[in-house]
């Protein structure tokens, strides 16, 4: 290499290193820099995280978290205003949707495990939940083995949905299984006695009573088939954005501040109906507030 070249690719490499940390590895900040705007993926009927509230705006307590990484988001990258775009998602889209570009962000109940992080990247855990069963409480159904033979329906794209198949197979229970498009959809297809019982994610469940034309009518039972841990989706591979998207979760939690969030939408009356789910803070949830950490349970 010629001086010439030399002084030419030691300037190259002065100027990258002089770049925000976030210029050289995250495509996502550059995007939302160049654009002005980040696009946020959210639920339409995953109350309590991410829901429409009765005026069609959306709300929830993986909502709020969101919105506390926008702000960061907005400091980090020293922008006077941030717009956001709201982009609703299923749980059979959601993944493309991160992966394709349309989404920078998805905050709703979406299980952190091993397959998923084959294809997308995960933020700090927001929540941590177990999955169970919805049934009627003169149904007589207790736990998983009773469902031998019968209807059941749970959300499609869902952790549970695979779970409950392979316990079907595995042990040669003839259920009949319906795969609802989401969890309105799937409490729909129980309430109006088309299946027996609705496998989803706890707290989703307690969400779906709380919506319910008659809450008192219904009770989540049966020993948890799994532990789970709910993140926030981002892009694969980038470490810059992931970096600004948990800095942002981690203070929220061991500030205080999350766990102020979840008592608003999981032990106080919530939109629409005003109902409170009454679901006080697990251990699994003070131990993640008070060491914020990505793992799946998987």
């Amino acid at each position: 290499m010629n001086k010439i070249a030399l002084v030419a690719a030691l300037t190259t490499a002065l100027s990258a290193a002089s770049l925000p940390a976030h210029a050289q590895e995250s495509l996502t900040l550059k995007k939302i820099k160049e654009t002005g705007t980040i696009s946020l993926g959210h639920r339409e009927s995953s109350i309590p995280f991410s829901y429409y509230d009765d005026k069609q705006q959306v709300i929830g307590y993986s909502h709020e978290l969101m919105l506390k990484v926008v702000d960061a988001v907005q400091a980090e990258l020293k922008m006077p205003k941030i717009n956001t775009k709201l982009l609703p998602v299923t749980s059979a889209n959601r993944i493309t949707l991160v992966q394709n570009g349309s989404v920078d962000i998805e905050c709703g109940s979406t299980t952190n495990n091993l397959e998923r992080q084959k294809q997308v990247g995960f933020s700090t855990t927001i929540f941590v939940i177990g999955t169970r069963l919805m049934v009627k409480k003169t149904s007589g159904i207790n736990d998983f083995p009773d469902l031998a033979g019968k209807n059941v329906v749970t959300t499609a794209g869902t952790t549970s949905e695979r779970l409950i198949r392979k316990m079907n197979d595995e042990k040669n229970m003839g259920m009949n299984i319906i795969s609802a498009k989401d969890h309105g959809e799937s409490f729909l297809t129980l309430e109006t006695g088309r299946a027996v019982a609705f496998m989803m994610d706890d707290a989703l469940l307690y969400g779906e009573m709380a919506k319910a034309k008659r809450p008192g009518d219904w009770a989540v039972v049966g020993k948890a088939q799994s532990k789970e841990a709910y993140g926030c989706m981002l892009r694969k591979d980038d470490p810059g954005f992931k970096k600004v998207v948990d800095a942002a979760l981690t203070k929220a939690m061991t500030s205080g501040e999350a766990e102020k969030i979840y008592a608003k939408w999981f032990m106080n009356p919530i939109p629409p109906k005003g109902l409170n789910l009454g679901m006080p803070l697990s251990d699994e949830m003070k131990e993640l507030y008070k060491a914020p950490n990505d793992k799946a349970f998987e």
